[in-house]
């Protein structure tokens, strides 16, 4: 598991730190900070978690975790959109009557 920490998200709420406390120090303001690279070790990754999961703003990310704005757009398949536009000339294909 890899994590990322948001630090322009985190608003110093510091139960990262409570959680996983070698994974996030706090600073002087205390914002969090991410303590090395963002590997999770398998023994630790409970603890992580729980540390993602109460993360109020949600500052802490599963970098391994895919989500819907991180797929790309389906590719188009379709050379002509205007092939398939509605004209008058099908118009009865479409089921459309005047």
């Amino acid at each position: 598991m890899r994590i990322r920490l948001d630090r322009t998200i985190c608003d110093g709420f510091g139960s990262c730190a409570k959680k996983a406390p070698g994974y996030f120090s706090l600073d002087d303001w205390g914002y969090a900070s991410l303590i090395g690279d963002g590997t999770v070790s398998d023994q630790d990754r409970d603890a992580v978690m729980r540390a993602l999961m109460d993360c109020p703003v949600h500052a802490i990310m599963d970098r391994d975790e895919r989500r819907p704005d991180d797929l790309p757009p389906p590719p188009n398949i379709d050379e002509d959109p205007a092939a398939h536009l509605k004209t008058e000339a099908n118009e009865a294909e479409w089921g459309f009557t005047r």
